[in-house]
C-alpha cells in the first residue's frame, strides 16, 4: 500500500477533474467515492448527499479528489512531476494539461532538459513534464521559494528522517546560494522532487494540495502527528501544516470502512466525532462506529 497519497482540494470539480486525470494517462483507474452525510455537509458548505472524495490512480500514484467549497487555490508550490518516455506522449500531454490553464515555462529546449514545460490546468492544478525516463511515473514536487529558499536540503532530511525506507536518489545544488536546483528522494519507497526558485514568488503552500499519510496503529499516527505538527499548525480532522507550510493529513487505514456511506447512520456518528477532532483517535472513532 502507497505509504503517502495526495489529496487535491476542488470546489466542486472533484468528479470531473478525476474523469479528466484518468483520461489522460494509461496505466489509470478511478476507485472509491465517498458522500457527505449531514455533518459533513454543514461544515463545509456542500449538499447532503452530494460527493465529498474520489479516488483514482495515474500511473500507480493514488490520488483523492475532494469537494470542499471555493476555499483553497493551487499554487505552483505543490505539482505533478511527470517524466515521459518520447516526444509524442509529451506533447500529447502538453497539449492537454496547458488547455485552458497558465503556462509558467513552455514546453521547450533548456540547459537542464532536452524538453520540458511547467504549466497549470483548467483547474488549477500544477504539472511539469520532462522528456526522460523515470522508474516513478509521477511524483509530487515542493518548489521552495521566497522565505523557505535555502531551506529545501534541510527539508528533504527532515521528511526522510520520518519514514523507512527513505533516501536521496539525485540532487544538484548551487552552492553560490547555498540551495536545491533539482532533487529526487525517496520516502518509504515513494519518489517526491524538490526545487527551490530564487527572487519573489506571489505563492505559497497551502491546503489546496495536500499529503496524506495512511497509517495501521495509533502509534503511527501519535508518531506523525508529533513530529510534522513540531513548529508548524495543527487542525482539525487529522490536518497539520508542518514548519515549512506543507499541509499533511495523518489519518488511519480504517477510515474509509469506519465512515462508509453504505451504512448512513454509522457514517454520521463518526463523522460528527471526527469533526470534534485535531489528531486523529482511532478508539474513539471505532467507539462512534459502534454507537457508543
Amino acid at each position: 500500500m502507497q505509504k503517502i497519497k495526495q489529496c487535491l482540494w476542488f470546489d466542486t470539480q472533484a468528479e470531473e477533474a478525476t474523469q479528466f486525470y484518468t483520461s489522460l494517462f494509461k496505466n489509470s483507474k478511478i476507485g472509491k467515492t465517498a458522500r457527505y452525510g449531514k455533518s459533513g455537509a454543514h461544515v463545509s458548505g456542500q449538499k447532503e448527499g452530494s460527493i465529498m472524495t474520489v479516488e483514482f490512480e495515474l500511473e500507480g500514484l493514488t490520488i483523492m479528489a475532494l469537494n470542499g467549497g471555493p476555499i483553497f487555490k493551487f499554487t505552483p508550490a505543490l505539482s505533478f512531476f511527470v517524466w515521459c518516455d518520447d516526444e509524442k506522449e509529451i506533447n500529447e500531454l502538453w497539449q492537454k494539461l496547458s488547455e485552458g490553464g497558465e503556462v509558467r515555462m513552455g514546453l521547450d529546449k533548456y540547459p537542464f532538459a532536452q524538453k520540458y514545460g511547467f504549466t497549470s490546468d483548467k483547474y488549477g492544478v500544477n504539472w511539469q513534464l520532462i522528456l526522460k525516463s523515470n522508474s516513478q511515473k509521477i511524483a509530487p514536487s515542493f518548489l521552495f521559494v521566497n522565505q523557505l529558499f535555502g531551506k529545501g536540503e534541510e527539508a528533504i532530511h527532515f521528511y526522510m528522517s520520518l519514514f523507512k525506507n527513505s533516501k536521496i536518489d539525485f540532487i544538484t545544488r548551487d552552492e553560490s546560494t547555498r540551495s536545491v536546483m533539482h532533487s529526487i528522494f525517496s520516502l518509504d519507497g515513494q519518489n517526491f522532487v524538490l526545487m527551490e526558485g530564487q527572487g519573489n514568488h506571489n505563492f505559497t503552500f497551502n491546503n489546496a494540495f495536500s499529503l496524506v499519510i495512511t497509517c495501521e496503529t495509533q502509534q503511527e499516527i501519535d508518531h506523525y502527528w508529533l513530529k510534522l505538527s513540531e513548529g508548524g499548525k495543527p487542525e482539525q480532522c487529522g490536518w497539520l501544516t508542518d514548519k515549512y507550510g506543507v499541509s499533511w493529513q495523518i489519518v488511519p487505514t480504517i477510515i474509509g470502512d469506519l465512515a462508509a456511506t453504505s451504512d448512513s447512520n454509522k457514517s454520521e456518528r463518526v463523522m460528527k466525532v471526527l469533526l470534534e477532532m485535531q489528531k486523529i483517535d482511532i478508539k474513539t472513532l471505532e467507539q462512534a462506529a459502534k454507537g457508543k
